[in-house]
């Protein structure tokens, strides 16, 4: 393997690799949003 494809490796796993952290610590970080009562529209109506 050249060099010039050693260094085109590391760096294609490299930025591959950070990109994933990334996202994974937005994943982890991100407080959830609330949902929504699916029954609060309808409570008036009988069953």
């Amino acid at each position: 393997m050249s060099t010039q494809a050693l260094i085109m490796m590391i760096t294609t796993v490299t930025v591959v690799t950070c990109i994933t952290g990334y996202f994974f610590y937005k994943v982890l970080t991100t407080p959830p949003r609330s949902e929504p009562d699916s029954y609060e529209d309808n409570d008036d109506q009988p069953r």
